[in-house]
């Protein structure tokens, strides 16, 4: 229906008695903090004693603070923080040490230094579904639901929280089924809205053309002159006699053809993407609009929090698996899911796209993006206060580096183990940027296999030394085992890996399509 028409429609329709939200007495609560995210970091530097920030190289390789391209200049310090020695010194070497002792140690690190905490008193998210609808996608017969989480804001009703879901499940295949979960930056939408039948639709437009008349008498002789107009039409139906998708379809389509169910997490529902928002959102929630503290949680850990919170709603949907849940993201999105993977141990596997520093990428390496990209420019707000500490330059502590952190990404995808953790990257040439440093995330991926092999899980099936492995050639996937590998032809995107995600994914999870 035409958005002109659909406004008409509602502003015609009946309306009874609006219920009025009760009027807030704000003089109750704190202030609410509104910052500019500049204001908001120097709130942090303030409260960390920095003085000076090192600003991140630009991206421009003309300009004369451009990125360091040059692999001679890119390991500072290449001797990575050994994932398998505890701060003690002492040597993991069963999983149990690993389990009780490191494990314990990398999440308080990684919780201080670089994500942030999540607080204990987080309030509670009541998962209702706005709408179920019955679908169809492609030749796919689905359920398809969109949820809304609302996060319970009594103890500070001048910030409201509501996630935004949508669900998507196959009905043609005997369940319950696994599901990919996906970071979305746009509200999810259903992907294609079941419509009235022709006779439905025919009692729609003539109930319509009356509105319409009344509304404006001028309206009968338009609809007179053209008799067998209908204002309100239906969308293309499904394409049931459709090819079966491939490995160019829609990595949605891809799911729902072998089986697997998706849902859609919209992150600004979440928390906001930017450092003003810092105050609002569910870390404002918590923290009843005032600043953060140095090692409260960053917007890449709250959105973590609410795929938690989405997974707390599939473990009650009986068609779902909730034992064989994934997590994907891309970019942002992709750090994201990392830290998803890392935190909560209930998902099952992850797919890592095109992640870069905060992610897969190392820290302490200097290529393309670096950790002042992260700390001093308008990403800061994705990780906790404490990680600005490794771009000081003055400070009441001195200057640090990335080298300083104690922490590195292999750790976090360590942290992952043992369960099937797939990194993917594309190419410069299309478009997945150098600025990503490809070359350190397969480094990180390298150095995170002793700890996939002590858990008996199968690394990448390459040595662990990092310092001299070289990255495997476009589209040579090492995907073995659990921690897996694949560089596609494309540009920023992990879409044509899920050809090889999709198998890769149902093999380890012992999955097999049964058509119901």
């Amino acid at each position: 229906m035409p958005q002109h028409l659909a406004f008409v429609l509602l502003m015609s329709l009946p309306f009874g008695a609006i219920a009025q939200q009760a009027a807030i007495d704000s003089s109750k609560y704190p202030l609410l903090k509104t910052f500019t995210p500049i204001q908001d970091q120097a709130n942090m530097m303030q409260q960390l004693g920095i003085r000076k920030l090192r600003p991140g190289p630009s991206a421009n390789e003309s300009d004369p603070n451009h990125a360091n391209y040059d692999e001679a200049l890119a390991d500072p310090c290449p001797q990575l923080p050994d994932v398998l020695t505890t701060r003690a010194g002492k040597k993991v070497t069963t999983p149990e040490q690993w389990w009780q002792v490191r494990r314990p140690e990398l999440i308080e690190e990684f919780e201080r230094e670089v994500y942030g905490r999540v607080p204990k008193n987080v309030p509670k998210v009541t998962w209702t579904a706005k709408v179920t609808d019955n679908e169809v996608v492609g030749r796919i017969p689905v359920v398809a639901k969109q949820m809304i989480g609302r996060v319970d804001n009594s103890d500070y009703p001048l910030i409201s929280v509501n996630i935004n879901m949508v669900l998507v499940l196959p009905q043609n295949v005997k369940g319950p089924v696994p599901v990919l979960m996906m970071f979305s930056f746009f509200p999810p939408a259903l992907p294609a809205p079941a419509q009235p039948s022709l006779a439905d639709m025919e009692k729609l437009n003539a109930t319509f053309k009356e509105m319409m008349i009344r509304q404006n008498p001028e309206m009968k002789a338009i609809f007179d002159r053209y008799p067998a107009y209908a204002p309100i039409t239906r969308l293309p139906g499904p394409n049931f006699f459709a090819p079966p998708p491939t490995g160019d379809s829609p990595p949605t389509e891809q799911l729902l053809a072998a089986g697997w169910g998706y849902c859609s997490v919209e992150t600004s529902s979440i928390q906001a993407d930017n450092g003003a928002g810092l105050t609002r959102g569910i870390i404002g929630l918590v923290n009843k609009g005032q600043p953060r503290k140095p090692d409260d949680w960053g917007a890449l850990r709250a959105w973590a929090w609410g795929a938690s919170r989405a997974l707390d709603y599939l473990e009650t949907e009986p068609q779902v698996n909730a034992k064989q849940v994934g997590i994907e993201g891309v970019s942002r999105y992709g750090k994201a899911a990392l830290v998803t993977m890392a935190f909560d141990q209930r998902f099952a596997l992850a797919l890592i796209g095109s992640s870069g520093k905060g992610g897969t990428t190392l820290h302490r390496r200097v290529f393309g993006e670096a950790v002042e990209s992260l700390a001093s420019s308008g990403q800061y707000h994705w990780m906790a206060g404490n990680y600005l500490k490794y771009a000081t330059e003055e400070s009441t502590f001195g200057r640090k580096t990335g080298c300083d952190l104690p922490v590195d990404a292999h750790e976090l995808l360590a942290l992952c183990a043992p369960r099937p953790t797939f990194v993917s990257y594309g190419i410069p040439e299309k478009g997945d940027a150098k600025w990503l440093d490809q070359t350190g995330s397969y480094k990180a991926t390298v150095a995170a296999g002793p700890v996939f092999r002590l858990l008996g899980a199968r690394d990448l099936g390459v040595s662990a030394n990092y310092t001299s492995e070289k990255m495997p050639p476009v589209l040579t996937g090492l995907m073995e085992g659990e921690l897996a590998w694949r560089q596609h032809a494309g540009g920023h995107t992990d879409a044509p890996n899920f050809q090889y995600f999709i198998p890769w994914a149902s093999k380890l999870l012992k999955y097999e399509r049964a058509a119901r």
